[in-house]
């Protein structure tokens, strides 16, 4: 049997918008009062189209979301975010990556898009996804909520 405690795990979803940026703050900051780890997690895949064929041999869309990710996580936390953070990049739909990337998460925390008074209200459909597939708790953060 092993005597080592693993440290508590969060998982933020990023993808730059100022909703997922919210997210982020706020995953820092449980992160820092918890002594968890800080997962965030971009997704990233082909555009669609639309059964047109396209060549994207000259575009490297992970290397894109890496360097998004590692931007917005700069912005947002600065240098010395003051917890470990592991970020990742992954390929896939953001609702499915995010599921399975918190999997053995302690906390899975997800930004909300609103549009306006009524859509506002409504959940956008990745933390929808999210909040009825993770296998851990999940936390919806709004923009300006911060």
């Amino acid at each position: 049997m092993s005597d080592q405690v693993s440290s508590p795990l969060i998982v933020v979803g990023v993808d730059g918008s100022e909703a997922s940026r919210a997210a982020l703050r706020w995953a820092a900051r449980q992160a820092g009062l918890t002594g968890a780890e800080l997962r965030p997690v971009q997704a990233w895949r082909l555009p669609p189209t639309y059964g047109m064929p396209t060549d994207y041999s000259d575009v490297d869309f992970e290397k894109q979301a890496r360097e998004n990710l590692r931007r917005t996580l700069d912005e947002t936390l600065g240098e010395h975010p003051g917890v470990p953070v592991a970020p990742q990049v992954v390929e896939g739909h953001p609702a499915a990556v995010l599921t399975e990337a918190a999997r053995n998460a302690d906390l899975l925390v997800v930004g909300s898009h609103g549009h306006g008074a009524f859509a506002g209200m409504l959940l956008g459909s990745v933390s929808h996804h999210c909040v009825h597939h993770a296998t851990c708790p999940v936390t919806v953060v709004r923009a300006g909520t911060t």
